[in-house]
């Protein structure tokens, strides 16, 4: 299997017309896919062992240290993932492998027909095509990431998984999973099933509190980080060390940049010591900390047209994060770079209209230098660089709205021009996993 090309495909116009079928984008229900899938044959019950992650933040890396851990010790892994970046084909990997654009076609159309036209959300439809590839394909695992809260999520089907995982829990997408954090924290303990381990993430009080009460409601054994019967991890002499009750392992620090992907690595590694399902040595753990690749989490271009709009020996990253915790993440592992190699940070920001631009803000008070604001390209729900620069403004940053990121990166040489730094810059492309998605399309 082959990653598709950027033309367009025929599973682009299935795409489409899917989009159709419900008047709202996200409807929380597990009704009209469990409908479907009994139409199907109820594939979700013909998968290999399932690792269920949910969570606020860190779900993507936290399953791609998964994959790169199952696939270092030979196993061969299923994985869904949502959104994708560039391409649909990014959401489903079958054995390792994008799925290629011929069984997708075929696959949506199946699901099209058996839906018959009845209301069904588009990542409904989608994942219950998801099901059908992964049904029919031998594997070791399927790692499963939940799209959007956790106890009426489409992907929540699965009656036994393996393992669930439950990864920070934070104020976002308050529209559909509540305004508080016990609120968002009860929807994402949705995933947690009786008797099944559930490995817990780091969580403020309030999110352990109603994490807790359900696992022992439960009966469910509970892994959580910090906890004298969890796990913790830490960076020692530039090594990564990981204990839990199990013992400990001295392990390389993980290949995704950042102090914070410790802690997605440290949740990896515990769902798979936690669960039987797995056997695997220690070498695996060590190979997955080197060999795990994940895009947009601060992700160093090197190469593309941006790349060469920006100034001379400039550093540019880019990263998905989009949310205050996730600002935070970032702020942290920005500062950790400008601890060993000081450059003038500038940020390149686009969000979304559901998005806190202020709380994400807040982070890089006194790190960013300035900050270009910018409107997501194509995205009707993106917030306009005016208002993301009054955001800016608002938490004390200097700050200036562009009409595009070429645009951005133009005025970002020119104000570096200005200062006559003999140091280039470290530019941040940030705010959203859809900028990223924009950003990686136009630097190919």
């Amino acid at each position: 299997m082959s990653a598709p090309s950027p033309d367009a495909l025929a599973s682009d116009e299935i795409l489409a017309r899917l989009m159709s079928l419900h008047p709202k984008v996200i409807d929380l229900s597990l009704g009209r896919i469990e409908r479907l899938l009994a139409k199907l044959g109820n594939p979700e019950r013909r998968v290999p062992p399932v690792i269920h992650v949910a969570g606020t933040n860190g779900k993507g890396s936290t399953c791609a240290f998964l994959r790169s851990i199952l696939e270092a010790g030979g196993k061969r892994v299923h994985v869904y993932t949502s959104p994708h970046l560039v391409r649909f084909h990014e959401r489903i990997r079958l054995s390792g492998k994008l799925i290629d654009e011929d069984e997708l076609a075929a696959l949506l159309e199946e699901c099209e027909v058996a839906n018959a036209g009845e209301p069904i959300t588009f990542f409904e439809i989608t994942t219950a095509a998801a099901f059908l590839a992964f049904s029919r394909r031998k594997a070791d695992a399927l790692i499963l990431e939940v799209g959007l809260g956790g106890k009426l999520d489409a992907t929540n089907v699965i009656d036994r998984p393996a393992v669930t995982v439950i990864t920070p829990v934070d104020l976002d997408h308050q529209h559909y999973l509540g305004d508080d954090i016990k609120t968002i924290a009860g929807e994402k303990a949705g995933i947690m099933k009786r008797r099944v381990p559930c490995i817990v993430g780091p969580q403020t009080d309030d999110a352990r509190e109603v994490l807790e009460d359900k696992a022992e409601a439960l009966g469910i054994p509970l892994a959580m980080w910090g906890s004298g019967e969890g796990f913790m991890a830490h960076e020692e002499h530039r090594r990564m060390v990981y204990q839990d009750e199990d013992g400990l392992l001295d392990l390389p620090m993980p290949r995704l940049a950042g102090a914070h992907q410790i802690i997605n690595a440290a949740m990896a590694i515990a769902a798979l010591r936690k669960s039987t399902a797995f056997k695997l040595d220690d070498k695996a753990f060590e190979d997955g900390m080197m060999s795990v690749e994940w895009q947009a989490r601060l992700q160093r271009l090197s190469r593309g047209p941006l790349v060469k709009a920006a100034p001379k020996e400039a550093e540019i990253w880019l990263d998905g994060a989009h949310n205050p915790h996730g600002g935070r993440a970032l702020a942290h592992a920005i500062a950790d770079l400008e601890e060993t190699t000081p450059r003038p940070l500038y940020l390149i920001c686009g969000m979304l209209q559901t998005k806190d631009p202020r709380g994400f803000f807040a982070a890089f008070r006194g790190l960013a230098k300035h900050v270009t604001t910018v409107e997501i390209p194509g995205e009707p729900s993106s917030l306009g660089a005016g208002q993301l620069y009054d955001a800016a403004h608002a938490e004390g940053l200097d700050a200036h709205p562009a009409p595009s990121i070429e645009d951005a990166m133009l005025q970002i040489e020119a104000r570096a021009q200005l200062t006559k730094s003999k140091i280039p810059p470290r530019i941040v492309i940030c705010g959203s996993l859809r900028l990223a998605g924009a950003v990686l399309r136009e630097n190919s």
